[in-house]
């Protein structure tokens, strides 16, 4: 097919390959290097070294400025957002008034330019209910959830209202919907835009995009701030539902490698706080010098360049398959392998070339856990909520088909072998394929979408 040949081997010949390539060897032991590895590993580690300093590390003074930028701009409008969100009064979907900061410009992993930007929007159902998610089975990917709502007996004549703007019936019972709570924040942050603009102008111009089935993003352009910090900033605002513990609902992405029997009616779980405090347990117990993230960084960036020269269908695939969330998953489970120590600075290509083996292994049998549903063995220190621990387990590769992974697995090694030449081949601008076109900002006074 097309995907495969761009790695100039038919998917057939491509997977024949891979099941000749040796296995993993245990821990310690080294894998056959690749040409350019053998050459040195100084010489090995500086090339990397070159191309993380050159092309994927954020420098802190910008990032410090341009959190700091999104924290301002994002808490005008969420406030402007929970006061008018309190008028339609206590039957309706409101703001809770915080904001929660996630994802890699957080988490010091986020290579390349600091200009995108996630926060979770906690949202505040009617009082007297309450969100009571379970397990999805059947209706969608492994791993998503539905979201009954507890009251008392007779809350859907009381709360009428809500029940029609904001649930749809599943399998005989009312559910929240996901695309009907998004519909509704999109319009109400629309809504909300004109005074946070006013208050902002001197400092900064804010516009808002939306495009359905995905969370609004707040574009953000300072008018005057340090010249090196004059960046233009998008930043996506999920709405969330709080379950407590720090965990969230949030709505799944309308793309993915499979569609969904009820896409309205699902939501996936965000434990990005669980996340972050294992990465701070992390940091505290491995060396000061640890390259750990820094691993992360490099195989963000070369997973980046080569999906550069990848034709659809199979460049989707292959983001999909090596999104972020699994390289993190894939990391943090061989970190706690241990030891810790073995992750100095020292051994970048070591540590490199194994979590590339490790994910070329999970790719071949197909399986990679999800590093907190269902998880008992979570670091004490870390505070796994019992909802995460008692939730079954989730294999993050199960919505993909075998000869995908098999490529995606094929396609992993090559990029690690040809590290430098891709990063040569790749890294001009003139080569990077163009964005696509981002959604159109809503003037202030458009028809906003409308709840249904």
């Amino acid at each position: 097919g097309a995907e495969a040949a761009e790695s100039g081997v038919p998917l057939l010949k491509g997977s024949a390959l891979l099941r000749s390539l040796p296995p993993r060897p245990c821990c310690g032991a080294r894998a056959a290097a690749p040409a350019w590895r053998r050459g040195g590993r100084r010489g090995a580690a500086r090339s990397l070294e070159r191309f993380h300093a050159r092309q994927l590390r954020v420098s802190p003074h910008v990032l410090g400025h341009s959190k700091a930028h999104v924290g301002r701009v994002v808490a005008e409008l969420v406030s402007a957002a929970k006061a008018q969100g309190l008028q339609p009064g206590p039957l309706a979907l409101s703001l809770r008034g915080d904001f929660v900061r996630i994802g890699s410009a957080y988490e010091q992993h986020k290579v390349r330019s600091p200009d995108c930007f996630d926060i979770l929007v906690p949202l505040r159902l009617p009082p007297h209910l309450e969100p009571q998610p379970r397990s999805a089975d059947g209706l969608g990917p492994c791993g998503a959830f539905v979201c009954g709502l507890r009251a008392r007996d007779g809350w859907k004549r009381r709360c009428r209202p809500f029940a029609e703007g904001f649930c749809v019936e599943l399998q005989g019972r009312s559910h929240l919907s996901s695309g009907l709570v998004l519909r509704w924040f999109q319009g109400h942050l629309q809504r909300c835009l004109g005074a946070v603009r006013y208050r902002l102008q001197e400092r900064c111009r804010v516009s808002l995009s939306n495009c359905p089935g995905h969370p609004p993003t707040l574009h953000i352009l300072p008018c005057s701030d340090y010249v090196c910090c004059h960046i233009s900033m998008a930043v996506r605002l999920i709405p969330a539902i709080p379950l407590g513990d720090a965990l969230y609902l949030t709505a799944l992405p309308p793309e993915g490698p499979r569609a969904c029997l009820a896409p309205e009616a699902l939501w996936g779980l965000n434990a990005s706080r669980q996340e972050q405090r294992l990465l701070g347990w992390l940091k505290e117990q491995a060396p000061a010098s640890s390259c750990h993230l820094k691993c992360l960084q490099i195989l963000k960036g070369l997973r980046d360049l080569r999906g550069q020269s990848l034709e659809e269908p199979f460049c989707s695939q292959w983001g999909w398959v090596l999104s972020s969330y699994i390289l993190k998953t894939a990391l943090f489970s061989l970190l706690l392998r241990g030891p810790l120590e073995a992750w100095d600075e020292r051994f970048l290509v070591e540590r490199l070339e194994d979590l590339v083996l490790y994910l070329r292994d999970c790719l071949r049998k197909q399986v990679l856990m999800d590093f907190f549903l269902g998880n008992t063995s979570i670091p004490e220190a870390v505070a796994s909520p019992r909802f995460l621990r008692e939730a079954a387990p989730v294999n993050l590769l199960s919505a993909f088909d075998g000869p995908v992974l098999e490529l995606v697995a094929f396609q992993l090694l090559s990029t690690w072998v040809q590290a430098p030449h891709i990063i040569r081949m790749y890294s001009s601008a003139r080569s990077l394929r163009p964005l696509p076109a981002p959604c159109r900002p809503m003037a202030e006074g458009e028809r906003e979408p409308q709840a249904q």
